[in-house]
């Protein structure tokens, strides 16, 4: 049974057993799925990560879509130093001190990645610390994000480049404002039919 499977998923959220989930906050009806590590964390309503994820000090925003082997905010390397390696910063597993390089943990964490709502993120894509990606937003599968990502903006490439937007900007505009993301569930399941036209969405709820 994976997690699309009818009754796995509700309020309560659901991890597979083989992910590991450190010091982070999960949503309702957020989905993480197997071998995801998810740590110092937010992970809010109704996101998913497929598998094989990373996501370390990071915000993930309401109706995410996050593919497998999507790796956010991965670990860097001192190239400045004489030696990279990670002893330099991991010298107390190395026994080359009694404590870690804590200002290099440290500057990881003030650089956390920030994902707006409704974010597509396809497979295999890399998200550098400190990116602002923006609501609406979708990134192509293999793109390493080196920069902010504007809201409904498509990305894609090594590094991730613009490639167009979603949707124009009068509509982007009309669908941040109406922030369907933050509808209480029984709004969600009333107005759900209307999420497939964008026409009568755009009728209905954001206004002439």
């Amino acid at each position: 049974m994976n997690i699309w499977s009818k009754g796995m998923l509700g309020e309560q959220g659901y991890t597979h057993p083989t992910s590991k989930v450190v010091d982070s906050r999960l949503g309702q009806w957020t989905a993480l799925g197997p071998n995801v590590i998810l740590m110092e964390s937010s992970f809010n309503d109704y996101s998913y990560a497929a598998g094989d994820n990373t996501i370390i000090y990071s915000e993930i925003g309401k109706f995410c879509s996050i593919a497998s082997h999507v790796c956010i905010n991965p670990g860097n390397h001192p190239m400045g130093r004489v030696m990279q390696h990670h002893a330099t910063y991991r010298r107390a597993a190395y026994g080359f001190g009694d404590t870690d390089d804590e200002n290099f943990f440290g500057w990881r964490k003030a650089n956390k990645v920030v994902i707006g709502h409704d974010v597509w993120i396809g497979h295999g894509a890399i998200v550098l610390p400190g990116v602002v990606i923006g609501t609406g937003a979708v990134v192509g599968a293999g793109a390493v994000v080196t920069k902010d990502v504007e809201p409904y903006m498509i990305v894609a490439g090594v590094p991730a480049k613009p490639i167009r937007e979603r949707f124009p900007k009068d509509v982007a505009n009309k669908l941040t404002e109406v922030a369907w993301w933050d509808w209480p569930r029984h709004l969600l399941e009333e107005r759900f039919a209307d999420f497939f036209d964008l026409d009568v969405f755009l009728e209905k709820y954001c206004g002439k």
